[in-house]
């Protein structure tokens, strides 16, 4: 596919409505979702997309039901025995974005693990935010370059960004009907294309994801210039 995404973002909204719709605990629409994000890892591999972040666990859901929390840290936990080693041999790297100070150390543990074991990847890039916010993020890099006495400016608060070992993304997309970043990489959806799907996250399959890149595709992406600028200048290089 021309004009392909090098990044693509996701907000995995309609995990509990998902649920709620057909009677179930909150929890089947969690698991639920796992399958789909899980096809939507390969896809996006298949796609030649090169770096894929999700948004898994905000620093506000903390406020959700505790059985509903504790389930979801089930789930991670879960999920890093099972899905990690499948995701290595498939050439997948993975990455955990967040504040893991409020993470039990176990569950700490096992993610620098899947790290640590899928560090030497290169087929695609997997940032997963867990226990992430995007204003936490800016937060976050604006004091440890303080603590560091660096100067604050637009290109070191860049450079000590969670996500700053890849490029911002081209493309956001969320699904479940909802038109709203929500506290989701802030500062590096600048420049991003946006992309909304009426689709439940447990129902977004790869027909879904296709339709979202062929819309991408299909954009122009001016960075400030104008359409005459775009056109004649030579295609932007990803970072």
């Amino acid at each position: 596919m021309q004009n392909l995404p090098h990044h693509v973002a996701i907000v995995m909204d309609g995990n509990g409505r998902w649920a709620t719709r057909r009677y179930l605990p909150r929890v089947a629409g969690h698991k639920k979702g796992m399958d789909a994000l899980r096809a939507c890892v390969r896809h996006c591999g298949d796609r030649g997309v090169k770096v894929l972040t999700v948004f898994a666990f905000s620093s506000e859901n903390w406020n959700r039901p505790a059985d509903e929390v504790s389930s979801l840290m089930e789930l991670l936990a879960f999920a890093l025995a099972r899905e990690v080693p499948q995701l290595k041999a498939e050439g997948v790297r993975v990455h955990f974005i967040g504040d893991r100070s409020g993470l039990s150390e176990k569950v700490r543990a096992g993610l620098a693990q899947a790290e640590a074991s899928t560090a030497a990847n290169t087929r695609l890039v997997f940032n997963i935010c867990f226990n992430y916010g995007g204003r936490w993020d800016i937060a976050d890099a604006a004091a440890r370059l303080a603590a560091r006495g660096e100067a604050i400016t637009e290109r070191s608060l860049a450079g000590a960004l969670a996500l700053a070992h890849v490029p911002d993304p081209d493309l956001i997309i969320r699904t479940g009907g909802e038109h709203r970043l929500s506290n989701f990489l802030l500062w590096q959806a600048a420049y991003a294309e946006l992309y909304f799907s009426d689709k439940l996250w447990p129902d977004f399959g790869g027909a879904d994801l296709d339709a979202a890149l062929a819309d991408y595709a299909g954009r122009e992406r001016r960075f400030g210039k104008t359409s005459e600028q775009v056109t004649t200048a030579p295609a932007r290089k990803a970072a």
